[in-house]
């Protein structure tokens, strides 16, 4: 799920230009630096990658262990936990206010491969129709089935999110399976969600374990369109409608 202009971005983020990449064998990537580049340069571009895969696997040990992150989507800032965590889901309902049984959490996941694992089987157009427009800046609501986690069995419907967003989308990769997605408000009047990170920091990190700076995040919610009954209805227009 994790593609070679993903892994490009992150390392813009330390500061080098997108690398040369390519795939000799499925499932390798080879990253290929030019003859000027010194060893320390080489040095601290392996230096940048195993930070990379520290801090996916940072986050992915707390939500193993029930804990509650902010991540950045494609569209706003998102707070969540590993969906087969009672603890973390219960923190978050708490936070939002609500009872966790009547809580309306989406799935967040790495790609549809993980469709089949909670949503009923789906007809062909709708499931062209996912394809189309994953990842991208959509939450789908489907009929969900019997291998919900527990606290989701009464459901009858389960809103599946596929970001177009590299960081959260490698994260849920390598936990394995798919947290549990809600936007997170702002209290202003005119702003409805904060976009800068640290003041998103400033204002969480007492209530969540991690918050994950993304850069700026967008203050348009995702577009959500319920397929339950077969046929498509926009509940809520946002960003990509």
């Amino acid at each position: 799920g994790i593609s070679e202009e993903d892994i490009a971005k992150r390392l813009m983020d330390y500061g080098y230009h997108a690398p040369t990449m390519s795939w000799p064998v499925p499932g390798t990537m080879m990253i290929e630096p030019t003859e000027s580049e010194s060893k320390s340069e080489l040095d601290r571009f392996c230096d940048a990658m195993i930070l990379i895969k520290k801090e996916i696997d940072k986050v992915v040990k707390v939500l193993q262990k029930g804990g509650v992150v902010i991540y950045p989507t494609d569209t706003v800032y998102g707070l969540g936990c590993d969906i087969t965590k009672t603890r973390g889901l219960e923190r978050i309902a708490k936070i939002k206010g609500v009872k966790l049984e009547k809580a309306n959490f989406s799935f967040i996941c790495n790609d549809l491969s993980h469709l089949s694992d909670y949503v009923q089987q789906i007809d062909t157009a709708t499931f062209k129709v996912l394809k189309r427009a994953l990842p991208g800046p959509y939450t789908f609501i489907l009929p969900g089935n019997n291998n919900l986690p527990k606290v989701f069995k009464k459901k009858k419907t389960v809103g599946i999110r596929i970001p177009d967003n590299e960081i959260i989308r490698a994260i849920v990769n390598s936990l394995g399976n798919p947290i549990v997605s809600t936007s997170i408000h702002d209290e202003d009047d005119i702003i409805e969600y904060t976009t800068d990170p640290e003041l998103i920091f400033e204002k969480w990190q007492h209530k969540v374990d991690v918050v994950i700076d993304g850069g700026f995040g967008d203050n348009v919610a995702s577009t959500i369109i319920d397929f339950s009954d077969g046929e498509a209805e926009v509940v809520r227009e946002g960003k990509g409608s």
